[in-house]
């Protein structure tokens, strides 16, 4: 049996953490030993998530990010299993289309924007209310470097993560200084919900990159432990870039 780091004391909760970077990001704060809420769509693989990062210190609570109804569920479930909310990881997030911006249907223009910005927003005001108003804490976004720069084809998944990087420093400044608001902006991480852009074609994806390679959750895990630990406590307001070194050959966003 997997022994457990002793208890952090504290308490998460990590929207769309059934896989991919939700996933690495929640078991590197497992491994810090803090407790973990973890949210996503699919009940049954919710389950298989809570139990590979161990039962005794994650539960997980299923429904649509963009559901005000699952936002307050998820953070009234976390203040009753661990008593507070100290850090928030907004990563749950959608692109069900690739379209250019002229061609975009309106619709899904609304349902990316919903789920990636609103959902965002939201679960940040449940947490806000329910603990941090009071007792502080810090809120980590996941945006992305498609926010940052052109993103042909993904062009509305890339409007909705700049309009999260502008959440961020807007929350940044209103919940100071009991809160501290940073976001990660990652190049392609290898995960299911990114595969369309590198699979059967790692190699030559990876060659694009000074690193040589694709990210992985781990990556990103490891950023946001960090920026939601004490050791990033003079950290906010902050868009933290990881790309393998991508912006250096495009010459910077």
């Amino acid at each position: 049996m997997t022994q457990l780091p002793a208890a952090s004391g504290r308490a998460a909760i990590v929207t769309g953490a059934s896989r991919g970077i939700g996933f690495g990001i929640a078991q590197a704060l497992v491994a810090r030993g803090d407790r973990v809420c973890i949210t996503g769509r699919n009940e049954d693989a919710l389950k298989e998530a809570v139990e590979k990062l161990g039962a005794e210190r994650v539960i997980g609570v299923a429904g649509k990010a963009h559901d005000e109804a699952h936002q307050a569920a998820a953070v009234a479930r976390a203040m009753e299993e661990f008593g507070r909310v100290d850090h928030l990881v907004n990563n749950a997030g959608t692109n069900p289309v690739y379209s250019l911006l002229t061609e975009l249907d309106l619709g899904v223009a609304r349902k990316v924007y919903e789920t990636n910005v609103v959902s965002a927003l939201g679960f940040a005001q449940q947490t806000w209310r329910a603990w941090q108003k009071e007792n502080g804490g810090a809120i980590v976004n996941i945006t992305s470097i498609a926010g940052l720069a052109p993103s042909p084809f993904i062009a509305a998944y890339g409007m909705s993560k700049a309009a999260m990087v502008n959440l961020t420093v807007q929350l940044a400044a209103e919940m100071a200084p009991g809160v501290r608001v940073n976001s990660i902006a990652p190049a392609v991480v290898k995960t299911k919900f990114a595969a369309a852009l590198y699979e059967g074609r790692e190699a030559e994806a990876a060659a694009g990159y000074p690193m040589q390679r694709l990210g992985v959750p781990e990556d990103i895990g490891g950023a946001a432990a960090f920026l939601l630990s004490d050791q990033a406590g003079w950290i906010t307001g902050q868009n933290l870039v990881i790309d393998g070194g991508l912006f250096l050959k495009a010459g910077g966003a």
